[in-house]
């Protein structure tokens, strides 16, 4: 066959085509870096949050639902009998039982409810107050900084327990409500301060300028522009309140000018247990560790945030 012939031939079936290589899938867009995720992050690497988160878990569930805690951990009928007065831990009452013999673990657990309700409803209100005045001390200033700082001075002067000491006394006949006004009147102080140099610092940023030039009024700007990137220092204060405002509560009961019997709370039940620590330790110990560990786990949960929050300690 010539040369020629051959070209002639048609050329044989050429196989399949070779599949395209799929084009590579563009990576997704990373999630956006913020404050918030990055302090998240240092928070959960460390184990002592995660303990704190636990204990203060336990005592808002054993605040929230005492009974089925009882239930588990004692054998609890629910009486009271004089016979069992100040007896000693054992296998089915492990606190024992207090002056009327009552069973002490049972007491303990629900004693734990009005220390975190005051804890909790002091903090929220004094935020609440701190982060208003100081937003509008911060972002007006002249006259109205000037009244609500000296407003704040004569409030700072007070000290947190005499101060609440003294006007509990003068209305022997109040509860857990007007307790936790007096603490909140008495707790705002050092927020609001915070929260006022956190607004002047942001005040005259360039978003903020930027948003006036549109037109946005006095509100929209301290609660859409302000408020949200002024607020995050003010709740690391906040935090660390709790821990101190439950110990205050629990002192204030101690002293016998916050709740009244036949009321339960740790510091009343410290009250009772000071004059028997040497015979029958267990009545003031089981609720001084209760009250001690909540407090410290707030206090360290505190201390955490701020450390995540403030890039000076990275």
């Amino acid at each position: 066959m010539t040369s020629l012939q051959r070209a002639a031939e048609p050329a044989p079936p050429a196989g399949p085509p070779a599949p395209e290589p799929a084009p590579a899938k563009a990576a997704g867009p990373a999630a956006p870096a913020s404050l918030g995720r990055d302090a998240w992050c240092r928070l959960r690497e460390r184990p002592v949050v995660w303990a704190c988160l636990a204990v203060v878990l336990v005592i808002v569930l054993m605040a929230a639902v005492p009974d089925p805690f009882i239930a588990v951990l004692t054998d609890d009928s629910g009486r009271c009998e004089l016979a069992d007065s100040r007896v000693g831990p054992s296998a089915q009452h492990p606190f024992g039982f207090d002056l009327q013999g009552c069973d002490y673990l049972a007491q303990v657990v629900r004693g734990s409810r009005p220390s975190l309700v005051a804890g909790l409803a002091v903090t929220a209100g004094a935020l609440l107050l701190s982060v208003l005045l100081g937003l509008l001390a911060g972002f007006y200033g002249g006259w109205v900084d000037t009244l609500l700082s000296r407003l704040t001075d004569v409030f700072f002067g007070l000290p947190f327990i005499l101060g609440a000491t003294v006007i509990l006394v003068a209305f022997p006949d109040h509860g857990l409500g007007a307790m936790t006004l007096v603490l909140v009147a008495l707790g705002w102080t050092t927020m609001t301060r915070v929260m006022r140099s956190q607004v002047i610092g942001v005040k005259d940023a360039d978003y903020v300028q930027a948003a006036r030039s549109t037109g946005a009024g006095p509100v929209r700007l301290m609660v859409r522009h302000i408020l949200p990137n002024a607020v995050t220092p003010v709740v690391v204060v906040a935090m660390l309140n709790i821990g101190n405002v439950i110990s205050g509560e629990a002192t204030l009961d101690f002293l016998g000018v916050g709740l009244q019997y036949p009321a339960l709370s740790w510091g009343l039940q410290l009250n009772a247990a000071q004059s028997y620590f040497l015979d029958f330790p267990h009545l003031l110990l089981f609720p001084a560790l209760f009250l001690s560990a909540t407090v410290l786990s707030f206090i360290l949960l505190g201390d955490a945030v701020r450390d995540a929050y403030d890039p000076k300690l990275r």
